[in-house]
């Protein structure tokens, strides 16, 4: 998949403290470079100026409804006809096909702590989405389908940072796959912040799992 001049572009900084999106069009690109035009705050229609170095996820929709994202930064200005904020332009294999609900489930391995009413469990993710985790349970529990829980769960990025989703779930089943007994869970109360940042470690995940196929 490749970006074409033209393409609107939906941005999200990648390091924020609340949940913003832009929309821009792009209106160059270069062997290295895509040129965007300055970008339109979606909440507020206002205009955006991002400052060099800003790390941003990227997202379009291609004409077969596909959607598609990758990591992105600002690397500076270009005057022309209209101002230009010039990115990085990624790979092929840097793009990733998405879901339009951003719900793409990863596998990955997380500590995940979970309370249930006096009871608290410390067990290992088996995949992970902005939706919900399944989870596998090596000891026995006490809570079952359609019980409400809470969890910790930590996200490492790939720059060191952590950050922690605190939410309450609700436990959808308990099944087995072979000799391990997974409970599947769904988030009921992430909030859009938290949301953004398990979508942006899904993300991160998911492109390492890309570049460890092709290698």
């Amino acid at each position: 998949m490749t970006i074409e001049i033209g393409t609107i572009l939906l941005l999200e900084p990648t390091f924020t403290e609340k949940v913003e999106k832009y929309r821009c069009k792009v209106v160059d690109i270069d062997e290295q470079f895509v040129y965007i035009d300055y970008p339109i705050d979606t909440t507020t229609d206002k205009t955006v100026f991002l400052m060099d170095g800003t790390q941003l996820r990227a997202s379009f929709v291609v004409e077969s409804k596909a959607a598609f994202a990758f990591q992105t930064e600002v690397l500076g200005k270009r005057k022309g006809q209209i101002p230009m904020i010039k990115l990085v332009l990624p790979s092929v294999s840097e793009i990733i096909k998405i879901q339009r609900r951003d719900f793409v489930r990863v596998a990955t391995t997380l500590d995940i702590s979970i309370q249930y009413i006096d009871e608290k469990y410390q067990f290992v993710t088996d995949d992970l989405s902005a939706g919900g985790t399944a989870v596998i349970l090596n000891r026995e529990v006490k809570f079952n389908d359609g019980d409400e829980i809470s969890l910790l769960l930590p996200l490492p990025f790939n720059n060191g940072d952590i950050k922690y989703v605190s939410t309450t779930a609700t436990v959808v089943r308990i099944w087995d796959r072979g000799h391990q007994k997974l409970a599947s869970i769904q988030f009921t109360d992430t909030d859009d912040l938290d949301k953004q940042q398990i979508v942006r470690f899904c993300f991160e995940r998911q492109l390492f799992l890309r570049k460890k196929e092709m290698n």
